[in-house]
């Protein structure tokens, strides 16, 4: 049991001003593995007061000061790799092999990068008789969700204090046990009471509570989109700013000259990474037509592949979702598919055999999917793929645009250059060219109904800043 009964503002540990706890259940147990306070509105205001009386100070620290004690940050999640992997696996479900390496190395990286960074940027430049600078933008509430937590508190914590900002955090109610733990490096690292200041809790009350605030001068939230409807009309009043990151139904176009088997092995991979529970994830296959049958049978050998287990157990490479309600939800995500008519070629929405606890399910593949189809238009979030056929280039790219998200993508071609030209006509914000790898210091972020603002490099770090012109 990992039992955290303060919140940490201004520099301590204090007790929250509510009596609440919220408990955290293994996502593979089903029992409960931590306990955090449940924060009020109360404990919000002195978060953001302690974050507003801070930044004057913390935004005049130098350059190498401020990338200082980032590096300080790096180095405790580095120390404490092992210990914060094994959290976010009995929270989350991932694996803990890859736990390590994305749920914690990612992190680390992303760290590393803004230290880096802060040594490049350019804070003022000449522009004709202008000298135009670039300040922290003030307090900062970031809200982050459970699917990878550490991964996207730090991608919005380290470029806000990089910029000169002041944060308050919120953390998923529902994986915050990686956030204390953040915080303690923080703490550690002696960062200045009340630049950092976590207050656990749910949306509907610590959430809402921070939007709404008045001396809160930014939002950074990452989550669905009808939550991120819901935090652009609270800020709307005090009109923040507000960078949004939300769901995703990307496309991956295999098209007719790729190598078929290794899209869709690629491809399967993507879709089932942390049990689906991915906004990136390439949920849509779509493949030409007469390579349809083809492409179903290769994913069904994949899926079958994919064991399914006890997450701390090294020979299992798809855990648990995170939690029952996600497991209901994706359940009756396989069902709706079945009744619209999809073909369900493997999986299906039955608990995995031998697995009477925890929060398992099935890997699915649909094949003979069109674009109206549920299963073709809807965030799952769960080890779900959806085969769908085309006809020619053009229907492959109408049919992925089809969709309210913007936000991930992937092409498959012989010719990266025909790969491109197909990319450049998809409407989203990154598109991985036969698998490109990820890369820290490129944007993230979405189109349309996918949110909007980018994360990650330097795109990241000029989210928290403010643009000023001295007229010289």
């Amino acid at each position: 049991m990992q039992v955290y009964d303060k919140l940490y503002i201004q520099g301590e540990w204090v007790a929250s001003r509510g009596g609440g706890h919220i408990d955290v259940l293994s996502a593979s147990t089903e029992e409960v593995m931590g306990r955090v306070p449940e924060g009020t509105a109360e404990d919000v205001d002195r978060a953001v007061r302690a974050a507003r009386g801070a930044f004057e100070t913390w935004a005049s620290l130098t350059v190498p000061e401020r990338a200082a004690f980032l590096r300080r940050l790096q180095a405790g999640l580095t120390e404490r790799q092992d210990a914060l992997a094994r959290t976010m696996t009995g929270e989350v479900g991932m694996p803990l092999a890859l736990s390590k390496a994305i749920q914690v190395g990612t992190p680390i990286t992303v760290t590393g990068t803004y230290v880096q960074l802060l040594q490049e940027h350019a804070f003022e430049e000449q522009v004709g008789n202008s000298l135009v600078v670039r300040e922290p933008v003030g307090v900062v509430a970031c809200i982050t969700p459970w699917n990878y937590p550490l991964h996207q508190i730090v991608a919005k914590v380290a470029p806000a204090l990089a910029a000169g900002c002041t944060v308050v955090l919120k953390p998923s109610e529902v994986a915050p046990l990686n956030a204390f733990m953040l915080a303690e490096i923080l703490h550690e690292a002696g960062l200045p009471p009340g630049v950092f200041n976590l207050v656990s809790g749910t949306g509907a009350v610590v959430g809402e509570a921070l939007v709404r605030h008045p001396e809160v001068d930014m939002v950074s939230f990452t989550g669905s989109t009808r939550a991120g409807r819901r935090v652009s009309e609270l800020a709307a009043a005090t009109v923040k700013r507000v960078s949004l990151e939300l769901g995703g139904k990307s496309a991956s176009i295999v098209l007719a000259d790729a190598n078929l088997k290794n899209a869709v092995k690629r491809t399967v991979g993507n879709c089932f990474l942390n049990s689906g529970q991915t906004c990136t994830a390439h949920t849509r296959m779509l493949v030409p037509r007469a390579l349809h049958d083809e492409a179903a049978r290769l994913a069904v050998e994949v899926a079958t592949s994919f064991t399914v287990g006890d997450p701390f157990q090294g020979e299992a490479k798809l855990g648990p979702v995170i939690s029952e309600a996600q497991r209901a939800r994706v359940r009756e995500y396989i069902q709706q598919g079945i009744r619209e008519g999809a073909k369900l070629v493997a999986g299906g929405p039955e608990q995995p055999e031998g697995l009477p606890k925890g929060y398992y399910v099935k890997p699915t593949v649909f094949a003979g999917v069109t674009p109206e189809m549920t299963i073709a238009r809807e965030e799952i979030f769960g080890p779900v793929l959806a085969i769908l056929p085309y006809d020619d280039e053009d229907d492959a790219v109408r049919i992925a645009n089809s969709t309210i998200y913007g936000l991930a993508g992937g092409v498959w071609s012989e010719d990266v250059e025909h790969a491109k030209r197909v990319a450049r006509r998809m409407r989203t914000g990154q598109v991985d060219i036969n698998g490109g790898r990820f890369n820290p210091l490129a944007p993230f972020g979405g189109y349309r109904q996918s949110g909007n603002g980018r994360e990650l490099g330097r795109y990241g770090l000029e989210e928290f800043q403010e643009l000023k012109a001295m007229q010289l």
